[in-house]
């Protein structure tokens, strides 16, 4: 792993942590109780795209959330920048996390292999 890998990672772990800060300071209940399920910086740590957690709302509310998320964005980045002292903060994209229902998905179709399987071998 490069330096500027390492930096990268350090730059990503540090904003999982500090974003959920900031979104606990703003008045909105919808985003301020969204979970960071992951953070990925660019090549050059200019720009971060944020995961969260969708799994509390429906599709209405999460165009919502991205919406106010979109709206507040610069918000976050500046506590981010000062609550780590950092000259410069990556600029913060918002995206819910597919992740967890694809992973869902396949633990169940894993689940009826093995029933399937158990009854065969019967």
């Amino acid at each position: 792993m490069t330096q500027e890998e390492i930096k990268r990672h350090r730059v990503e772990s540090v904003l999982k942590e500090v974003i959920p800060e900031a979104l606990a300071t703003l008045d909105d209940e919808r985003i301020n109780a969204l979970l960071v399920t992951e953070v990925v910086c660019s090549k050059g740590r200019s720009d971060a795209k944020v995961y969260l957690d969708k799994s509390f709302l429906n599709e209405k509310e999460q165009n919502e959330a991205l919406r106010q998320l979109r709206s507040v964005a610069g918000y976050i980045q500046n506590h981010c920048k000062q609550s780590e002292g950092w000259f410069k903060a990556p600029r913060l994209t918002f995206e819910f996390d597919e992740q967890l229902e694809k992973q869902q998905r396949m633990e169940e179709l894993f689940a009826q292999i093995s029933t399937k399987k158990g009854e065969d071998d019967e």
